[in-house]
């Protein structure tokens, strides 16, 4: 999946194997065999050309790499520590972008910034906004779920 995400763009298999072979001996149909299983787990849709077949992948890194995250914090029978604990592991680099992306994910939709770096040049909120009325429920969002990977219900291994 590196390899078909690397390039964002339907690929060949002759492409995947040019790549590959950069880095060591690798045969025509083990490249062909790992797309095929790809594709019939559902990580990739494949077109034919010709003879041969495009394959692009069904869903971005990020969104896998976020499915594996709400898969993991959700199998926990205590989520908070688990943050907690994955919080601890994490540099000040990635706290950073953490920060950042709360700051994205609190945004409401209609001023939501398109990416990190939208959102490095817009000011900091310091005061909550002021209400005329008292809300009538609660603020907090409905959880949403992110799409899951078709094939990880298959596949926990991630490949």
């Amino acid at each position: 999946m590196s390899r078909v995400w690397k390039w964002n763009r339907p690929v060949t298999v002759r492409e995947v194997l040019e790549d590959l072979q950069k880095e060591r001996s690798i045969a025509y149909t083990t490249v062909m065999t790992v797309l095929d299983n790809l594709h019939q787990k559902g990580w990739v849709r494949r077109e034919a050309e010709g003879r041969a077949y495009r394959y692009e992948a069904v869903s971005t890194r990020a969104a896998y790499a976020a499915a594996l995250m709400n898969d993991a914090w959700s199998q926990s029978d205590n989520p908070a520590a688990a943050l907690v604990a994955f919080f601890g592991m994490m540099s000040e680099e990635q706290r950073e972008t953490l920060r950042d992306a709360v700051r994205i994910a609190q945004v409401p939709e209609t001023r939501k910034p398109t990416g990190l770096s939208e959102l490095a040049h817009q000011p900091e909120r310091t005061e909550p906004p002021e209400r005329s009325q008292p809300p009538e429920r609660s603020e907090r969002p409905e959880r949403t779920e992110p799409p899951e990977n078709p094939a990880s219900a298959q596949d926990p291994g991630g490949r």
